[in-house]
């Protein structure tokens, strides 16, 4: 097949749709253990949180400022840092995840 524009866009677009079934078993289990990671923590977090009430005003700006902080900074995918970087981003999602299903378990 010819490499036109269209053909790139669309491996582009398939890439970026489809590109987890091509990484590796490791990339994948170690994805999805990072992001339990940090449903189990973040969970366990904000319950201890409800139930004493306290730091409440100093440990929610801490928490969105680290969490900021992650979003920002992204280093380049050939660096060595990346792979850490990958597994911090994913515990974040797992832990925002955890905070919005807890909203939700609290608004019901």
């Amino acid at each position: 097949m010819q490499k036109t524009n269209f053909s790139k866009v669309n491996d582009q677009f398939n890439n970026l749709l489809f590109g987890f079934l091509s990484s590796s078993w490791k990339t994948k289990s170690i994805n999805m253990i990072s992001i339990l990671i940090g449903y189990f923590l973040f969970a366990n977090f904000v319950t201890k949180f409800i139930s004493e009430g306290r730091n409440e005003l100093v440990m929610v700006p801490i928490i969105i400022l680290i969490i900021e902080i992650i979003v920002r900074i992204r280093p380049s995918s050939k660096s060595n840092f990346f792979s850490l970087w990958s597994i911090i981003d994913k515990v974040r999602i797992g832990s925002t995840y955890a905070i919005i299903l807890e909203a939700f378990k609290l608004g019901s």
